[in-house]
């Protein structure tokens, strides 16, 4: 990969956004890893499975390439966010192999063919169904780094590790009395904000 080459910079940002999420599954306990954290039942092993299948459809079937295992929502007696979470069966391991077999099939369809190449996005608007692999790249590079943000903030909120890969990686160096001083700042200037 030459550091110039615009696809080549979107595949490894892509990449980089994979990383990050599988790493925030590192170390934790079956049940840390497939728990609900939020109201809406965010967990890390669903923001996994959702890219997963996502980037299968995305450089897939929109390319006349489709990925050969079924996906949640095809499924007879599946349901749209059925790719949100992992059922009891389903490992730390299985979800990380499923994302691992979806990036080599994504990854082949990127290197295959040009940025200028066309899909057909069927879920999109009827006006902007023909997207580039370009655009779908952008598109994907984003949907990963927020997900990534969200599997950061979950992971700290199951056992208070953060950062973009390696705890601690990209954050301000402080102890836990820093960081508890800090916060309370923060709770402080919340606490005296006015509109």
């Amino acid at each position: 990969m030459t550091g110039n080459d615009p696809k080549d910079e979107l595949l490894r940002y892509l990449r980089r956004g994979r990383d990050a999420l599988v790493a925030k599954t590192d170390g934790l306990s079956p049940y840390d890893a497939h728990r609900p954290m939020t109201p809406t039942g965010t967990n890390l092993l669903g923001l996994l499975k959702h890219v997963a299948y996502v980037q299968a459809a995305y450089f897939g079937a929109v390319f006349g390439r489709p990925f050969p295992e079924a996906v949640p929502w095809d499924v007879e007696g599946g349901a749209a966010d059925d790719d949100m979470w992992a059922t009891p069966e389903e490992s730390r391991d299985d979800i990380v192999d499923l994302l691992r077999r979806s990036s080599v099939h994504a990854d082949a369809t990127i290197e295959a063919l040009p940025l200028d190449a066309v899909g057909e996005v069927p879920w999109w608007p009827p006006e902007r169904r023909s997207a580039t692999l370009h655009l779908l790249l952008v598109h994907m590079v984003a949907e990963v780094h927020r997900h990534a943000g969200h599997a950061d903030i979950v992971r700290e909120l199951i056992d208070g590790l953060a950062g973009l890969r390696q705890p601690g990686e990209n954050l301000p160096d402080r102890d836990a009395e820093a960081w508890s001083a800090y916060r309370e700042k923060i709770e402080a200037a919340a606490r005296t904000a006015t509109s």
